[in-house]
């Protein structure tokens, strides 16, 4: 495994992003895009550029920078941003900055309860002069219309592998990240832990029923064994389907146990 020294807090592609965002003066921004590209990262360039001037000194805490994320907690323990999360932040803008510009961002805002994304919508319709919003989901469908319909997308595609190769040239870790910076680099500071989920995910395919159902349990566990299985069947589309039916049943509360008993029978060889 070919690791190259990383570039910690350094933003990796999205030129054309950082190019775009100074000129933009809309009061919410929808930074769309996969998982782990990077979003977050450019989410504190921005705040920080606002108040520092573009292009903005190395990433650091600020004080008019607001960062809320989801918890644990929602329904079979899905993560979930609810009321008690947001509310902080209408306390928080209703002070003037320290500096410029307040930013707030608000991770994962697709998953949003139906109480905080009503709170939340009272804010987008009529923000402070002096504040920013920067949601962040997958998608403008994966949103509440309503706000959706407030905000201005920025979207991010994946990062091309030419670019990841500066962190490594391992196949098997590029096929992982699929241009995805922040899952690579994840991988990265766990080089034995993303080895041993390699090994797992081999094994899979070779194995008889009830051994590839201990398997699935194991990777599936965490969000990395999907992508794991993702890239290793990149040239299954079977197995790729009955992996993306599975995932998409755990997303709708259907029996995990059930799901991956299915699964485990569809990806015979």
């Amino acid at each position: 495994m070919a690791l190259h020294p990383l570039n910690p807090g350094g933003i990796i592609g999205h030129e054309r992003v950082l190019e775009l965002l100074p000129k933009l003066q809309a009061p919410t921004l929808l930074f769309s895009g996969p998982e782990g590209v990077g979003r977050r990262l450019v989410a504190r360039w921005y705040a920080i550029g606002l108040n520092r001037g573009f292009p903005p000194p190395p990433l650091e805490a600020h004080p008019d920078l607001l960062e809320i994320g989801p918890q644990e907690g929602g329904p079979r323990g899905r993560k979930e941003v609810r009321l008690e999360e947001v509310e902080p932040l209408f306390a928080w803008l209703s002070s003037h900055p320290r500096e410029r510009v307040k930013v707030a961002v608000l991770d994962s805002a697709h998953l949003l309860t139906e109480a905080a994304a009503n709170a939340l919508l009272k804010l987008l319709e009529e923000p402070p002069s002096y504040a920013r919003i920067v949601l962040i989901a997958p998608s403008r469908t994966t949103l509440l219309p309503t706000l959706a319909s407030r905000a201005l997308e920025v979207a991010f595609g994946p990062v091309p592998e030419e670019r990841l190769m500066a962190l490594t040239e391992d196949p098997h870790l590029l096929a992982y990240a699929a241009g995805a910076p922040g899952r690579l680099l994840r991988a990265l500071s766990d080089p034995q832990g993303f080895r041993e989920r390699l090994e797992k995910a081999e094994r899979l395919l070779q194995s008889p029923p009830l051994s590839r159902l201990a398997l699935l349990k194991s990777l599936l566990s965490e969000e990395e064994g999907f992508h794991l299985l993702r890239a290793l069947f990149g040239q299954r589309p079977k197995a790729l389907l009955a992996l993306e039916r599975a995932r998409e049943a755990l997303e709708g509360y259907v029996n995990p146990d059930l799901v991956l008993a299915r699964l485990a029978l569809d990806l015979e060889p």
